[in-house]
């Protein structure tokens, strides 16, 4: 079945929703509502919304196939009149599966992670056992016809969490809430040069990750690099004068047809994350984010062929598979992010921008973070646009854009469809009101900032002195 392009719009009764699917038998489209799900069969294209309210047909509702255009213009009556209905420009959220209502959801815990929270894990085996003796006696030969029909109409399918690997195997998983393996196997057989793991990325702990990550940083440090441009920091004072498009505030947004495109051939899947993981999920783009806002500032959003490889080294979750993991989550609210936690995620992005770029200066990060500061303040819109630029840069590159898979794509539909505004929006003030200090990086920079001057001083006086003798 093919996707067919779309876009939805609203009125103050009714929900519009407009199909691309030219040359087809308008006689034979199917269309079914129930509740808040839309499915339209109209061979060879399959089109299924999941709305956020419910919507139904009565004798107001319409269809509409104008064959010039190619389009199929559907109208569907809110049940609640004057409902509004919100996100209907994003579409990965509306392409979603619904989750599914009968089967109760369990929280599983990733893969890869080694050390789990343990109230968690409690948690989850108490809701185990839980599980009513009838759930677990459900008639197979049922459940067999369940899904044979499902597949004929091309409905959503049951689908269960696949059991975790056995704790034996070397395998280690990686990539957004540890869901993919196998990207790496032939690594040394590409031109990867931000791989920070070597041969044995697929094999190393998180532990082996994180201090392979920080052994590379320590060998790329560089004083005489940082100071030299520390000294001679003309052209990044101009670039800190720029100003980010996706910061300035945007009436009207709306995505282009060219990022519409994108979002259909995203993944549609439902994410089961604990909340442990989506705090870390939120960290994370943090880091995504610094390393898009330092790309578009150092080329003024006009990518080069070096920007998937400056994206994909100043990203630790893509170079080392080492993406944040805090270990102080509050059980009581897990979507409450400290000061101390935000410094750390963001030490991190500094410390990469200051080892390996090609601009490497404390003044330009700060930039960088207050750009993160900017996107997140315009909601999960804009964030989502920066990922999808983000992503349109690693897939034309023919090495990084494995990183895309693993990561990007993911990140893309979950904060369409699960990223909250409100929590967004609070971060992007609590990561404006940050304050970095230069020693927590770990690099003396006030010390050679300071020699620097000092350097420069003498020269000066040099250069005076030698002007007099002259004279």
């Amino acid at each position: 079945m093919i996707t067919p392009r779309f876009s939805c719009s609203q009125t103050e009764e009714s929900v519009i929703i407009s199909i691309y699917c030219p040359s087809v038998r308008a006689a034979d489209v199917e269309i079914h509502v129930e509740e808040t799900l839309v499915s339209v069969h109209i061979n060879p294209y399959f089109l299924r919304l999941n709305f956020s309210y419910p919507l139904v047909e009565d004798e107001s509702s319409l269809a509409n196939y104008d064959p010039s255009s190619g389009y199929l213009t559907l109208t569907l009556t809110k049940e609640n009149k004057g409902q509004v209905f919100d996100d209907l420009d994003l579409l990965a959220k509306l392409l979603a599966p619904r989750p599914a209502v009968p089967h109760p959801t369990i929280e599983v815990v990733s893969e890869g992670t080694e050390q789990t929270d343990q109230t968690e894990q409690d948690d989850l085996a108490m809701r185990t056992r839980s599980l009513s003796l009838h759930r677990k006696e459900i008639d197979l030969s049922l459940e067999r016809e369940e899904i044979l029909r499902a597949a004929e109409n091309d409905w959503q399918l049951p689908q269960e969490v696949p059991e975790p690997p056995l704790s034996t195997s070397v395998q280690k998983y990686y990539g957004f809430l540890n869901m993919h393996s196998g990207y790496f196997r032939h690594v040394t057989h590409t031109e990867n040069e931000v791989n920070e793991l070597g041969a044995d990325a697929e094999v190393c702990t998180v532990a082996e990750r994180r201090r392979k990550r920080l052994q590379h940083e320590e060998q790329k440090w560089d004083e005489e690099y940082y100071m030299a441009d520390f000294a001679d920091d003309e052209y990044i004072r101009e670039l800190l004068t720029w100003t980010h498009p996706h910061t300035d505030h945007i009436e009207n947004f709306q995505y282009t047809e060219e990022e519409n495109a994108v979002m259909l051939r995203l993944p549609r899947k439902e994410y089961l994350a604990t909340p442990t993981q989506t705090h870390n999920l939120y960290l994370t783009l943090l880091t995504l984010l610094f390393a898009y806002a330092y790309e578009s500032r150092t080329t003024q959003h006009d990518p080069t062929p070096e920007s998937a490889w400056t994206i994909s080294t100043l990203t630790p979750a893509f170079s080392a598979l080492d993406p944040p993991n805090s270990a102080a989550v509050s059980v009581a609210d897990p979507l409450t992010f400290s000061t101390d936690e935000l410094s750390e995620t963001f030490v991190t992005s500094y410390r990469r921008s200051l080892a390996f770029p090609l601009y490497r200066s404390f003044i330009l990060a700060e930039a960088c973070r207050m750009d993160v500061a900017g996107f997140l303040s315009r909601g999960k819109r804009t964030v989502v646009r920066c990922l999808l630029e983000m992503k349109n840069i690693l897939d034309h590159h023919e090495v990084y854009y494995v990183y895309s898979k693993v990561w990007v794509d993911d990140f893309c539909v979950w904060t369409q469809a699960y990223a909250s505004d409100d929590m967004l929006l609070g971060l992007g003030k609590q990561v404006a009101e940050l304050r970095i200090a230069k020693s927590s990086i770990g690099w003396r920079l006030e010390a050679l900032e300071a020699a620097t001057q000092e350097i420069e001083e003498r020269e000066s006086d040099s250069d005076d002195e030698d002007s007099d003798d002259s004279a």
